[in-house]
């Protein structure tokens, strides 16, 4: 799996945890809540820095925000996550983390209107992968007119860093848009999703 011959998207090359991220994660379709809150969460944190910096430290978040179950987050006051402007963990940005306390907030309001975030998220494209088969990286989006649409309906029900760059980033590492290169030909082809995990 870590054979550098294989044709991988040009984004993951220079650094092995890059290369694990990408052959395992990015782009597999996520329907478990937790994992999307996770994937929200660390989007946002990753706002004006590189992604790779907030890898290396998912698992301090994970420590500090309890491993990201919204329901065990909100049990706690607002006071209890600030401590963690002093953990060196994580991103030391308070915005950032009272964003995932007010988000942990508004995504459980979500799940009850829907049942589940997934069944949220999916609808947006329909309970279907979005296949863009780029050829270059400069073929990718920054952002499109859905991840405008999702970011809008996101700010309307309280979320925070959610902005239209972020949300199109939580598609691309949640599966609902395939960015894979054509030639990486380890990850473009074989990605499917069960539409029926979703709906009730």
């Amino acid at each position: 799996m870590m054979n550098q011959d294989i044709r991988r998207c040009e984004w993951c090359k220079a650094d092995a945890q890059y290369i694990v991220y990408h052959d395992t994660e990015w782009g597999v379709p996520k329907i478990d809540d937790i994992e999307l809150f996770e994937k929200l969460s660390l989007e946002g944190a990753q706002a004006g820095l590189s992604w790779i910096t907030i890898l290396r430290k998912r698992e301090g978040y994970r420590e500090a925000f309890m491993h990201f179950v919204p329901q065990k987050i909100v049990e706690k006051e607002l006071s209890f996550f600030l401590e963690n402007m002093d953990n060196p963990k994580i991103v030391r940005n308070r915005r950032k983390i009272e964003s995932i306390y007010t988000n942990a907030i508004a995504f459980i309001e979500i799940q009850k209107e829907y049942g589940t975030f997934a069944n949220y998220w999916w609808k947006w494209s329909n309970y279907t992968i979005l296949d863009n088969q780029p050829k270059e990286s400069k073929d990718i989006p920054s952002q499109t007119e859905l991840s405008k649409e999702i970011s809008k309906d996101l700010k309307k029900r309280g979320f925070k860093f959610v902005g239209p760059t972020i949300i199109y980033s939580m598609m691309q590492a949640t599966g609902m848009i395939n960015d894979h290169l054509h030639d990486c030909m380890f990850r473009n082809h074989g990605i499917v999703m069960d539409r029926s995990l979703l709906i009730d």
